[in-house]
C-alpha cells in the first residue's frame, strides 16, 4: 500500500479514537456521577479538562510538529492519549478522573493538531478531497458508533472498559505511525511561544472556570469578576505579545483572511452549540427519561448515522460546492434541529427528539469535512500545522465554553423553577441541593429518597424544571448555530482559496466563485 495511504488510516484510526472517546464519555457521564458521586460542576469539569488542555495546547503542538517533525509529535500524542485512558479507567475518584482527562487532553492536542497536516502533506489536487472525504467520514463512524459502543460498554463492564479500550486502538496506530509514516516539518519554523502559551491558557482556563462557578458564587461575586476581569486582560496581553514576537503560536496575520476566520467562527459555533448540548439532552434522556446506557446509545443513532452519511456526501462535495454554502448550510440545518427538539415537557418520550436529531445530524456531517478543507485550503502546506492547530482551537474552545455557559443558563433555570414549584413545601428549604442534585444527573436518587407521600410532586416539579430549562439551552443553542451560520456565509469565499486544490470539474463552465471554492 502506498504510503499516502498509510498516512491517512493512521490519522483516521487516532481521529476515530478520540471522537469515539468523547461521544462514549457523554452516554457514560449519569454512571460516572453515581458511582463517583459526582457534583454537577464534576461533570461540566469531566468534559473540560480534556476539552481546556486541548484549547490551551492545541497552538502549542502545531508549532512543535512543524518545528520537530509532525510524525514524531503525532506519536508522542499517540503514546500520552492511549496512557491517559488507561489512569482515567482506574481513577478512584473524581478528581482523579479529571486530572487525568486533562491528561488525555494533552495527547489528544498532539494528535489533533497534526492529524490535517498529515494529510495534506501528502495529498493533493483531487485526491485532497478524497482524503478528507474519508476523514470526515470517520469521523461520522466515531460519532454514529460511540453512544452505542459507550452505552453498551458502560451497561456490561461499568464506565472504565470505555477508557480501556482506547488502549488496543491506540498502540496499533502507535505501530503503524513509528513504521509507515514519513516525516514532515517547516524548515523556517521558528522556537516555542512559551509567553504566548501561558497567556492563552491562563485566559481560557479563567473564563471556563468563572462560567462554571457562577451560580455557586454569585455572577456579581468578587471571585467571578476578578477571574473574568482577569481573562480579559490575559487575552488582551497574548493578542499583544503574538502581534510582536518573530514566531507566534498564533498567527494573526491569518486573520485577514476572511476565509480563515468564517471557518474558525463556524468551527466554534458547531461546537458551543450542538457538540455542548450532548451532555444535556444525555442527561434528559437518562435521568428524566429513564433510558440506561444502551438505550440511551440506540436513541441517539439517528443523529450520529445520518452525520455520518452526510459526511461523507460533503467531503466529495467539497471540491464542486463553494465552502460558504456547505458551512452556512450545515450550520442552519443544526440551529433548526435544535429549534426542533424545543417544546420537550414533562410528559414528552424522546421520540420528541427525533425530528431534531435527524436534521441536525445532516448538519454536522455537511459541516465537519467543510471546515478541515477550508482551514487548510487557504494556507501554504508549510503552514497546514498551525492552520490545522488554530481550527480544532476553535472546536475545542467552543465546546469548553459551549459547555460552561449553557451549564450556567442550565443550572440556574432549574433553581428558579424548582424554588417556585417546591414553595410551602418541606423540600422549599433545600431547593439549591435538590437543583444541583438534579443537574448533575440524580434526579431519580433525589426522588427515591423523598417520602412516598412526596415524591409524586417533587417528581413533576423536577420534570418540569428539567424539561423548562432543557429547552430554555437548546434556543441559545440554536442562536450560536443561526449566527455562525450567517458569519460563515458572509465571510467564506471561493477567492480565498490557494491554488494548490483540485480544478473545477472539465464539463461545462461554473461561476467563478465555484471555481475557486472547488479548492482542496
Amino acid at each position: 500500500m502506498a504510503r499516502k495511504w498509510w498516512t491517512l488510516l493512521a490519522v483516521c484510526l487516532a481521529t476515530f479514537m478520540l471522537l469515539l472517546d468523547i461521544t462514549i464519555v457523554n452516554v457514560a457521564l449519569p454512571d460516572i456521577a453515581a458511582e463517583l458521586d459526582t457534583s454537577f460542576s464534576d461533570l461540566q469539569w469531566v468534559i473540560d479538562a480534556y476539552a481546556l488542555m486541548l484549547a490551551a495546547l492545541l497552538l502549542t503542538a502545531g508549532s512543535l510538529a512543524d518545528l520537530l517533525g509532525r510524525r514524531r509529535v503525532f506519536a508522542f500524542g499517540l503514546a500520552s492519549f492511549t496512557f491517559a485512558s488507561v489512569l482515567c479507567a482506574l481513577a478512584p475518584g473524581a478528581l482523579v478522573l479529571i486530572l487525568a482527562r486533562g491528561a488525555q487532553g494533552i495527547g489528544g492536542a498532539a494528535m489533533f493538531a497534526t492529524s490535517l497536516a498529515l494529510l495534506a502533506q501528502e495529498f493533493q489536487g483531487r485526491e485532497r478531497g478524497t482524503a478528507f472525504g474519508i476523514w470526515g467520514a470517520t469521523t461520522g463512524a466515531a460519532v454514529a458508533i460511540g453512544p452505542l459502543v459507550g452505552g453498551a460498554l458502560t451497561s456490561a463492564f461499568g464506565w472504565p472498559s470505555i477508557f480501556y479500550l482506547n488502549v488496543p486502538i491506540g498502540i496499533a496506530t502507535l505501530a503503524i505511525t513509528l513504521r509507515k509514516l514519513p516525516e514532515s516539518r517547516d524548515e523556517d519554523a521558528g522556537g516555542i511561544d512559551w509567553a504566548g502559551l501561558v497567556t492563552f491558557s491562563a485566559a481560557l482556563f479563567l473564563l471556563v472556570f468563572a462560567l462554571i462557578r457562577g451560580n455557586e458564587e454569585g455572577w456579581g461575586s468578587a471571585v467571578i469578576v476578578a477571574m473574568l476581569a482577569a481573562s480579559g486582560l490575559l487575552l488582551a496581553l497574548f493578542i499583544a505579545i503574538e502581534r510582536r514576537i518573530e514566531h507566534p503560536m498564533f498567527d494573526l496575520t491569518l486573520f485577514a483572511n476572511h476565509t480563515f476566520v468564517g471557518a474558525s467562527i463556524a468551527a466554534f459555533a458547531l461546537s458551543a452549540s450542538m457538540f455542548a448540548m450532548f451532555l444535556y439532552i444525555t442527561l434528559y434522556v437518562q435521568t428524566i427519561l429513564g433510558f440506561d446506557p444502551l438505550e440511551t446509545g440506540l436513541r441517539f443513532l439517528p443523529i450520529t448515522l445520518l452525520s455520518f452519511v452526510a459526511a461523507a456526501v460533503s467531503g466529495k462535495l467539497t471540491a464542486r460546492l463553494p465552502a460558504r454554502g456547505l458551512l452556512g448550510g450545515g450550520l442552519f440545518l443544526v440551529g433548526i434541529g435544535l429549534l426542533l427538539m424545543r417544546g420537550v415537557n414533562a410528559g414528552s418520550s424522546w421520540t420528541a427528539l427525533l425530528l431534531g436529531f435527524i436534521i441536525a445530524g445532516i448538519g454536522i456531517g455537511t459541516i465537519n469535512p467543510s471546515i478541515a478543507n477550508a482551514a487548510i485550503g487557504v494556507v501554504a502546506p508549510a503552514r497546514s500545522g498551525m492552520a490545522s492547530g488554530i481550527s480544532s482551537t476553535f472546536r475545542q474552545v467552543g465546546i469548553a465554553t459551549g459547555i460552561a455557559g449553557l451549564g450556567a443558563i442550565f443550572q440556574s433555570q432549574i433553581t428558579q423553577r424548582l424554588a417556585t414549584a417546591l414553595a410551602g413545601t418541606p423540600g422549599a428549604g433545600r431547593t439549591d441541593q435538590i437543583a444541583h442534585a438534579v443537574s448533575a444527573g440524580a434526579a431519580p436518587k433525589v426522588i427515591a429518597a423523598t417520602p412516598p407521600a412526596g415524591r409524586p410532586r417533587l417528581e413533576q416539579a423536577i420534570h418540569v424544571a428539567f424539561t423548562a430549562a432543557l429547552n430554555d439551552i437548546l434556543l441559545v443553542g440554536a442562536v450560536v448555530a443561526f449566527a455562525g451560520g450567517l458569519l460563515a456565509l458572509a465571510l467564506v469565499r471561493g477567492s480565498d482559496f490557494i491554488g494548490h486544490g483540485p480544478p473545477p470539474p472539465p464539463p461545462a463552465p461554473q461561476p467563478a466563485e465555484a471555481v475557486a471554492a472547488a479548492g482542496p
